[in-house]
């Protein structure tokens, strides 16, 4: 790039000399100006040359090589080195502004470690990540990057987690936490034990995904491409007639006029304006969203996202913590605590996270000794003995089964109902909490214009219906298995318009078969997980619902320019043609129509960097 500037100095230099001083002689002139167009154009004549050996005849190097020497053939010697000149400066400007674009995305991204501390041997060897093994120990002092996934073992810590999740705020860790590669470590030195190579790790499967997202190109983007391909051997063409048919059938035209016309017309026709924009668009668009934590693994789907008519959510995990909480210890004839006790004293050996809420709420030490026996009935619950006493936990089959009588509870959530030597003694309330962030995220959808939030789970109905009434979600579907999830999706599919895209929103690892089936699949706080990675395309780095809005707001804008720059390139440049047939504007105004609009195309494109949350 500043080779070029150099060339471009020095060219601009002797073309001021040819059109300022007048040396008495045309040759001394025009040999001025042919210097200066050679420092200048040679590059741009050669590949045009090349390019045509390489069956690639139409681009703008070969329409400003053909424009330009045709204009030293009817003797406008300062217009034609002027037109390569100002097309050089225009591609500079080009360069640089997609240079921007690129380091600005990539700064973003810059989340790949340039090494790794390994403790081997009772020593520290700072090695490439890729040659660290999986159980091994590595050391990540303050103000490096974490290089693989992994287990901290020994240390605590703040991570700046900005490059993955797009949240400012540090994430604080300690022992037995999961820790993610590409975070940063603000001020204790950590230990951690690995369990990814670097090749399989967060790291790596995001940067692989951010490379790869440009080879996924969107309708705009292969319209161009068609729209140029047909585009300039069409304009080429009529330039041809415009040069070689008036002169022969209009009384006192001339030939270099008309073929000053049809130069004029080429320099015009480049569809560079288009070309370079349009894509820089979406890249900008991709590159913003990763900034703030959206990873959209192409074009096509950001493109999609703007058109959004339905979404469909997963409940757990999606619009709910997936952390089962106990909400509510209803005892009959002992206090609440007791119940607990009891419940959580038979539920110790179970990891079920049923169980695991339960001990949870509990808080205390439990004394294994006292107890005796502990059998768990499949779809049932647990039978046990606890301190000298015979013990039922489960559902209301397990009541039936064994003939407790019992109290029926329609709340919504997990009824674990607990008997106490054959007699009913209460039951626990255990429900998954509703995420803060998603009645945020359901309302601003609903502004958006989205015609239908549909939720689908595999709880019961008085559960899901719950959720949904608070939510205010337009449908919701219950008791689902996930080949019924399916079913319901491919219903839904049928119900949007032909131009109309579903998006379903799941945890990416149990809901793959329906985020492939849906024109757009979101996994939700997809951080870290090979299933949510591969099965969606596009994957939330938080577990924040909020982050869908963030993304179909980011995609609208995106198409928005898109459009802008599409219409403002085609009415100047169909303007400047009808204008140059006419002889009504020269050279000059041609190259503003090429070098101009495509300069302030992709001002206009990288508007799109800037992003910020709703």
């Amino acid at each position: 790039m500043k080779k070029k500037g150099i060339k471009i100095i020095i060219a601009l230099v002797l073309f001021l000399i040819a059109i300022t001083i007048n040396f008495n002689n045309k040759w001394v002139n025009n040999t001025i100006y042919i210097i200066s167009y050679i420092i200048v154009g040679l590059e741009i004549v050669k590949k045009a040359i090349r390019n045509i050996r390489r069956g690639k005849v139409f681009d703008e190097n070969f329409l400003m090589t053909v424009a330009t020497i045709g204009a030293f053939g009817v003797g406008e010697f300062p217009e034609a080195v002027a037109v390569m000149l100002f097309y050089q400066v225009g591609e500079l400007f080009q360069k640089y502004a997609v240079d921007k674009s690129r380091k600005s995305i990539s700064n973003l991204m810059d989340i790949r470690p340039d090494f790794a501390n390994v403790e081997r041997d009772g020593k520290i060897q700072k090695v490439d990540p890729d040659d660290v093994k999986i159980k091994e120990i590595i050391i990540v002092k303050p103000g490096e990057k974490i290089p693989l996934d992994g287990y901290i073992i020994e240390g605590k810590s703040s991570l700046d987690t900005k490059a993955l999740t797009g949240e400012s705020l540090p994430r604080e860790v300690t022992e037995g936490e999961e820790v993610l590669s590409g975070c940063i470590n603000l001020n204790g030195a950590i230990k951690i034990e690995v369990t990814k190579e670097y090749g399989e790790s967060t790291v790596s499967k995001i940067l692989d995904l951010v490379e790869n997202a440009s080879s996924k190109k969107s309708k705009s983007e292969n319209f161009i491409t068609k729209f140029a391909r047909y585009y300039t051997p069409i304009v080429v063409i009529i330039a041809v007639i415009l040069a070689i048919l008036p002169p022969l059938i209009i009384k006192d035209a001339t030939f270099s006029d008309w073929i000053y016309r049809a130069l004029s017309f080429l320099v015009v026709s480049c569809p560079c304006a288009l070309v370079i924009s349009i894509p820089l668009s979406f890249f900008g668009g991709i590159g913003g969203a990763s900034r703030i934590g959206i990873l959209i693994k192409g074009s096509n789907y950001l493109e999609q996202l703007a058109n959004t008519e339905i979404i469909v959510f997963d409940k757990t995990g999606t619009l709910t913590e997936g952390v089962f909480e106990v909400q509510k210890v209803k005892a009959i004839d002992m206090s609440e605590e007791e119940l607990l006790k009891i419940t959580a004293y038979s539920e110790n050996y179970s990891n079920h996270p049923i169980s695991i809420s339960v001990k949870k709420a509990y808080g205390k030490e439990i004394d294994e000794t006292k107890i005796e026996q502990v059998q768990e009935l499949s779809g049932l619950g647990i039978v046990a003995r606890i301190d000298e006493q015979d013990v039922l936990v489960g559902n209301e089959k397990l009541m039936n089964e064994k003939q407790i009588k019992f109290t029926k509870v329609e709340e919504p959530g997990t009824i674990l109902h607990i008997a106490l030597e054959g007699k009913y003694a209460g039951y626990i309330v255990i429900a998954d909490k509703i995420k803060q962030d998603s009645k945020k995220a359901i309302c601003n959808l609903k502004k958006e214009n989205i015609k239908q939030i549909v939720m689908l789970t595999g709880d019961r109905k008085n559960v899901g219906e719950a959720v949904s009434e608070e939510l205010k979600l337009d449908k919701v579907y219950t008791e689902l298995l996930p080949d019924g999830k399916v079913e319901k999706v491919e219903n839904l599919l049928n119900e949007k318009s032909p131009k109309g895209k579903l998006a379903f929103v799941g945890d990416g690892i149990n809901d793959a078969p329906v985020l492939a089936l849906a024109d757009i699949g979101i996994a939700m706080g997809g951080l870290g997980s090979d299933a949510a990675i591969e099965a969606a395309d596009v994957v939330l780095m938080t577990d924040e619902p909020s982050k869908i809005v963030n993304a179909i707001h980011l995609s609208k804008k995106t198409m928005r320019i898109v459009k802008e720059n599409i219409i403002f390139a085609i009415f100047i440049k169909v303007l400047v043609l009808i204008l140059s047939a006419f002889g009504v504007s020269t050279m000059w105004e041609a190259v503003f129509a090429d070098v101009g609009v495509s300069i302030i195309a992709i001002i206009n494109a990288l508007r799109v960097l800037r992003v910020k949350n709703i």
